[in-house]
């Protein structure tokens, strides 16, 4: 088990997470049709050369999402989440292209005991996705259900 326990957790804890991500075409495809989503900015080249400022299809940002989140859970929560409670202030200041690479650093920003569970707590960590030229392209805070230390 690589995640940590609730009660090995602090405010301010900041993670680098060492698993970086290119993002291909077939990701941002398969992402974007395995979810219905039929948005011309995902799927459509010639719209994205003619019709947007980017000149370009852009990543999906549930792809982005997902990713930031998917890479964060090796050193946070891998064996030691109870659940998912939700995502908030989800934002994506810069769009990502294909082939773009983005590295993910989390921030434990609040914790708090469960006054129902007393062998759990609720972490609230702040993921952070960077592309290669450093430049933020997605943040979100993410609440969890985290096991204490048995």
């Amino acid at each position: 088990m690589a995640g940590l326990y609730f009660d090995e957790l602090e405010v301010g804890m900041v993670f680098e997470h060492p698993i970086r991500r290119t993002i291909t075409e077939t990701d941002n495809v398969l992402f974007t049709t395995m979810t219905h989503n039929p948005a011309y900015l995902h799927l459509d080249d010639e719209y994205c050369k003619n019709e947007t400022e980017f000149g370009q299809r852009l990543v999906n940002s549930c792809l982005t999402l997902s990713l930031m989140v998917g890479i964060s859970v090796a050193e946070t929560t891998l064996g030691t989440a109870v659940a998912n409670l939700g995502w908030d202030d989800v934002r994506f200041p810069k769009p990502l292209f294909h082939g773009d690479t983005i590295r993910v650093q989390t921030e434990v920003a609040e914790l708090r005991e469960s006054k129902s569970r007393p062998n759990q707590g609720v972490v609230t960590f702040i993921h952070r996705a960077f592309n290669q030229h450093g430049e933020l392209v997605a943040q979100c805070r993410r609440s969890g259900l985290q096991l204490k230390r048995p």
